[in-house]
């Protein structure tokens, strides 16, 4: 959960984590839909032809998927009839069809003989018979045949004489009556061939939607043991260090359609696993570049401030004065192997760095970043200069916690200890708050001794155990009632701002407890339940996986770029999973990481820039639009985050391909002369970068990145390691004495 404030008054600056001659008579319509049926349905099968070259040669067709899909793709209530002919033709039988055709032509042309013998000898009942149901009575009239209506009175099948006289009258009304004919057959055939045309466009894209569908499901070559594609087609070669971003241009959404419903559709092998470390090795220089871009600037203009402006080359205080970016980005120098910058951090943070003189901060950001960094600093190096100052820290924020209940407040001010909720939230407690701090205390608890830490942070889940609704869904704002306890106090879920990482610590708290811990898991799978009963939805009409939000109720179709985190932490306890990867939950949960996950890729692949606004509306017929009201990016991670995880946990190098595409750019729309800045509208690529850059963006989105072209990384988060909300390591609890 991320709520951006502007420091140290903790207001909001914004909230976000035909063909042949036609018959006559009542023959003439059956024959003229078989023509076009036969036609139509040759179009659809060149169409389902020309999509298995595409996506593979058909073993087994799902006709039954097939066959719903062209149905469905069309509007059910306005068929023309040359489709509701042939929506339901296979493609086994457009030969038959074209025999069959071929035939009733030659049997037209024998009864168009035998009339013309027949007027020669004047029988003209027998000629009225060949030339279709013309009267009344005969069980073969048809009263919309109009061909004859307009014939002259001399016609020899509308007049009582006998057919006598010279044979230039007899050739008059025979030429006549083939007048009549030629224009009512010229009429006849530019109707058809608008039925036609407007048919044949039709099946063209019922064609193109089913030979995509049948890719999605399946129906295509793959290996009997796997059961996946044979091979990855996406492989790339390795980047030059030289590589100019400035001419990459992006690529466009709707591509790999294959991984939209959540599928693994390509076997993953030791082979295209180490091609695809060696290519990633390749991108991780450019990452690396990047950090060293903006470290050498930060250092220049702006050491031990908390933000370096990147356009400006400013430097400001604005989150009270404790080297935010310095502290948040400890771990990712040491992880990028700049340990020389990393070792001239740490002497900044042992001889300046002093929380005595903070005001008011937000208890939540400060533990996440401030406290989790100087953790994760120690974590990994063992130096205790950071545990001594993470101590310091976290003995100030944590007098948030001296409440009537145990919930912390949201603002604290570390030189008086004075805590209080945020006014502009009409003092409530916010979810994403309380529920996002314990990783953090846990940990520098059983790094000081002092239990206090844990105890304290802990409870805040014991109290909302208790309240949780049925479903496992909490709200985002709670009250404290004093005896009468904690309670809820909106009717609004989500898994965007303001509620998405208290769900976040469910697992990882029972992750970092050494997988012991029942009541956070059983939370997690709670919720998890919920979750796909009430919030999990399908886009139109591309079926993208999305988590809508619940308002008092009703379904709120718009999903925060926040809650993507949700693709990472579904598959991480989808893999922890105590019933295995293999059982029916876990294997629901990482379909949904994984569809979740695309929706996510698509975000930033569809817009102008190929970079993602703050959220998107799902409306039908579009998938999902930009709102005018959130456009913007802030340099978010939460994408490449579940990149990240999938690409550890999976290792598929589809999520390092959509990765790439996103550092492209954000090197090519973000970057600046002294950092990278962020983006008042995705959909603007002649925008310059605004001048202001999150201390996240080092600590989380390059460094997700960084680790997802890192495969010789230390970090190992299915055994070893477990992330805070803001991307900060530290290591599990492995033993008795650490629980």
């Amino acid at each position: 959960m991320r709520v951006q404030s502007n420091g140290n008054n903790g207001h909001p600056k914004g909230i976000g984590r035909r063909r042949g001659t036609a018959r006559r008579g009542e023959r003439s319509t059956p024959f003229l839909v078989l023509v076009m049926a036969a036609v139509a349905s040759t179009i659809f099968a060149l169409g389902l032809i020309l999509s298995t070259h595409i996506f593979g040669s058909p073993q087994e067709v799902d006709t039954r998927a097939a066959s719903s899909a062209s149905i469905t793709s069309l509007d059910n209530d306005h068929l023309s009839p040359l489709v509701a002919a042939t929506s339901k033709i296979a493609a086994s039988d457009v030969q038959k069809l074209i025999m069959e055709s071929a035939a009733a032509e030659a049997f037209e042309e024998e009864e168009r003989r035998q009339e013309e013998e027949a007027l020669k000898h004047g029988d003209k009942r027998l000629a009225l018979h060949l030339r279709g149901a013309l009267v009344p009575g005969d069980p073969n009239y048809n009263p919309h045949h109009h061909i004859d209506d307009a014939l002259d009175v001399d016609d020899p099948l509308n007049s009582n004489q006998e057919i006598v006289g010279g044979e230039e009258k007899q050739e008059n009304l025979i030429e006549n009556m083939h007048n009549q004919f030629a224009q009512a057959l010229e009429h006849e055939k530019h109707a058809i061939d608008s039925v036609v045309k407007e048919g044949v466009s039709k099946l063209k894209e019922t064609a193109a939607g089913v030979a995509k569908k049948v890719a999605l499901r399946g129906a295509i070559v793959k290996d009997k043991v796997t059961g996946s594609l044979p091979n990855y087609p996406y492989m790339k070669n390795l980047v030059p260090e030289d590589y100019d971003f400035t001419k990459y241009e992006p690529l466009g959404g709707d591509r790999f359609i294959e991984y939209v419903e959540g599928d693994s559709p390509y076997a993953i092998t030791d082979s295209l696993r180490e091609q695809s470390d060696n290519l990633a090795r390749s991108r991780r220089v450019h990452v690396l570049k990047a950090m060293k871009h903006i470290w050498k600037n930060y250092k220049e203009y702006a050491f031990g401030m908390d933000e370096l402006h990147p356009i400006s080359k400013k430097g400001s205080a604005n989150w009270g004065g404790m080297g935010t970016t310095l502290v948040d980005a400890l771990d990712t120098l040491w992880l990028m192997g700049m340990k020389d910058e990393f070792w001239e951090a740490r002497d900044w943070v042992r001889d300046h760095l002093s929380h005595d003189k903070v005001g008011d901060v937000s208890g939540f950001e400060t533990t996440i970043r401030s406290l989790g960094g100087l953790l994760s600093a120690y974590d990994l190096s063992g130096d205790k200069v950071f545990l001594d100052k993470a101590d310091d820290l976290g003995a100030k924020l944590f007098k948030a916690y001296d409440t009537p209940s145990g919930l912390p407040r949201g603002s604290v001010n570390l030189q008086s200890g004075r805590a209080k909720n945020f006014g502009w939230n009409g003092n409530a407690y916010i979810l994403a708050e309380v529920g996002t701090q314990q990783i953090e205390y846990r940990y520098l608890s059983r790094a000081t001794g002092k239990q206090e830490y844990a105890k304290k942070s802990e409870k805040v889940f014991d109290i909302l155990d208790k309240i949780t609704p049925e479903d496992g869904l909490l709200f985002e704002k709670l009250k404290d009632d004093g005896r009468k306890g904690v309670s809820f106090v909106s009717g609004k879920t989500s898994f965007g701002a303001m509620g998405d990482s208290t769900y976040e610590y469910m697992i990882k708290l029972w992750i970092q407890g050494g997988r012991k811990e029942d009541m956070y898991r059983k939370m997690w799978d709670k919720a998890m339940n919920g979750v796909h009963a009430q919030l999990v939805q399908k886009s139109k009409p591309n079926g993208l996986t999305y988590l809508a939000d619940r308002v008092n109720g009703r379904t709120d179709h718009k999903m925060d770029h926040l809650a993507c985190f949700m693709g990472g932490s579904l598959a991480l306890g989808a893999y922890t999973d105590p019933s295995g990867i293999d059982s029916s939950r876990a294997k629901r949960d990482l379909k949904t990481a994984k569809a979740l996950t695309y929706t996510c890729y698509q975000m930033y692949a569809r817009t102008k820039t190929g970079i993602s606004p703050e959220f998107v509306k799902f409306s039908g017929g579009e998938d999902f639009v930009v709102p005018s009201s959130a456009p913007f990016y802030i340099l978010r991670p939460e994408a490449v985050e579940a990149f990240y995880y999938l690409s550890v946990l999976t290792g598929d190098p589809i999520y390092r391909e959509w990765g790439w595409e996103v550092f492209q750019s954000i090197e090519k729309y973000c970057k600046t002369k002294y950092g990278y800045g962020s983006l008042h509208d995705v959909n603007d690529p002649s925008m310059e970068p605004e001048d202001r850059m999150e201390s996240f963006f080092l600590a989380e989105t390059l460094k997700y990145l960084y680790l997802l072209f890192d495969p010789d990384s230390e970090i190992d988060i299915l055994h070893k390691h477990v992330f805070n909300t803001e991307a900060h390591p530290v290591k599990i609890f492995k033993n008795d004495e650490d629980n």
